[in-house]
């Protein structure tokens, strides 16, 4: 684990080559993979939540988005889009960058100069989202997952809106979301999916149509209604950011088949 003293931490990227993201009340810092520091920078407010790829590092606060180069430097700055956002998730894929407005309540997908190309949720197929809880992730296949955290579940989308199918529902089972606002987090791993509860404060891997693998952390001391953000890049590290302790927690799955800490 990580204790992180320069401010409390949010959120948390790592990118493909290993670099870890910290982001958190008015700072962005980068670690290299054994958490020693490489750079760290204040921030104008709060970075709630955070995505790399390649060289860039995009960070979210409030109503805005901010483009950070892998060196810590400054690069560009979006937003805002919508009267009242509140932007609870970024993902950035190849070609598009998406965000979650839980202010909204809409997924926005824009190219990679900030212009948005299109909005999830404005028809039939609304999110219900009870609280400020909100995430998305894009793939390199131009493919949305969204956590639609009023029906406790996951959907997957086009880029242009059309919903393509979703899995989970409610209940203290390991493999359903329990309670309200769930799965309050979640990452795309290869195979699969990692998700953070509220609530029964919990991490667990799922497979690829939202079957239960294993639980990453089920018995724990986290503060039931406080989530942990959760990154990973190949499915075997994984990385959680305790808002409560302002802590970063880093799992290893084992061979075997079960996690420990």
């Amino acid at each position: 684990e990580l204790e992180v003293t320069d401010g409390q931490l949010i959120s948390v990227a790592v990118s493909e080559n290993g670099n870890l993201f910290l982001g958190g009340d008015s700072f962005l810092a980068c670690y290299d993979e054994s958490l020693s520091s490489k750079w760290k920078i204040k921030m104008p407010g709060k970075i709630g939540a955070l995505s790399v790829y390649g060289d860039t590092v995009y960070a979210a606060s409030g109503e805005l988005l901010f483009l950070v180069d892998s060196d810590g430097r400054m690069i560009s700055e979006w937003g805002p889009y919508e009267a009242n956002s509140i932007i609870t998730s970024l993902s950035a894929g190849r070609k598009y960058v998406a965000f979650a407005d839980a202010g909204a309540k809409r997924i926005f997908i824009l190219r990679k100069d900030g212009e948005v190309i299109s909005m999830l949720g404005q028809g039939n197929e609304k999110f219900i989202i009870p609280s400020a809880y909100f995430d998305v992730a894009i793939t390199d296949e131009d493919v949305v997952f969204a956590a639609n955290t009023g029906h406790r579940r996951i959907e997957k989308w086009s880029v242009d809106g059309i919903k393509k199918s979703q899995f989970g529902e409610p209940g203290t089972a390991p493999g359903a979301f329990c309670g309200c606002c769930n799965p309050a987090h979640f990452a795309v791993i290869p195979r699969g999916f990692v998700t953070a509860e509220k609530g029964i404060n919990r991490i667990k891997i799922l497979g690829a149509e939202g079957e239960f693998i294993e639980f990453v952390s089920s018995k724990n001391n986290f503060i039931a209604s406080v989530p942990l953000d959760v990154a990973s890049a190949d499915g075997i590290t994984i990385y959680a950011a305790d808002p409560a302790g302002s802590k970063l927690y880093v799992f290893k799955r084992k061979q075997t088949g079960t996690s420990q800490l």
